[in-house]
């Protein structure tokens, strides 16, 4: 059986690779939403795995909650991503800066 360290750990592994790739890759807009992605899975796994221990399901509502967030940012985030590549036809973050003030 599967215990509560192991899901710590492989939600600690997800999440470090999530912040990794921010930190690494800071050029291409789709894989810094799949890190963010990968962070929101992380959080997900760790409420599920302490309501699995504690047995109480509020963990699991929780997790509800965070993947209408995720998949909402996800879509906004594509449709300004789509947006923007129309306008600019490049997505790498650096030329993206008609934002500044």
């Amino acid at each position: 059986m599967i215990g509560l360290y192991e899901y710590l750990i492989v939600a600690a592994i997800l999440f470090g690779v999530g912040i990794a790739g921010i930190y690494i890759n800071r050029k291409n807009l789709i894989i810094l939403l799949m890190c963010i992605e990968l962070i929101l899975l992380a959080v997900n796994t760790n409420f599920v795995a302490f309501s699995q221990v504690l047995q109480n399901h509020i963990g699991e509502v929780f997790v509800f909650f965070i993947l209408t967030v995720a998949a909402a940012e996800a879509a906004i985030g594509l449709a300004i991503l789509v947006a923007v590549f129309r306008s600019r036809r490049t997505i790498n973050v650096e030329e993206l800066d008609s934002l500044k003030g």
